[in-house]
């Protein structure tokens, strides 16, 4: 069975986009934080903790709603994508 998806939610799709990558974007922005703890810059930790993962879930959240907002566009020209789709049995996992 193959299926198309023709629309995406474009606030629903930025959102889990956006939640995505902030989350991703943490350990880099703690890593960012320690160096600047370890030179005494309270401004580059500030940034790293606080302000950056904000803008950073921002503006992906703009960009993932533009991208959401094009598939869009194009799907109705071309088709969504598509994938096929099997049904798998249960498995049970043993506690």
């Amino acid at each position: 069975m193959k299926i198309q998806i023709v629309n995406v939610s474009v606030a629903q799709s930025a959102k889990v986009v956006a939640v995505l990558y902030t989350v991703i974007s943490l350990p880099v922005l703690l890593i960012m934080a320690l160096a600047g703890a370890f030179q005494g810059n309270l401004g580059v930790v500030l940034l790293a903790v606080v302000i950056a993962p904000l803008i950073y879930g921002a503006i992906t959240f703009l960009f993932a709603s533009l991208g959401a907002w094009l598939y869009n566009v194009v799907a109705r020209w071309v088709g969504g994508f598509e994938y096929s789709i099997k049904e798998m049995p249960e498995t049970r996992v043993q506690a």
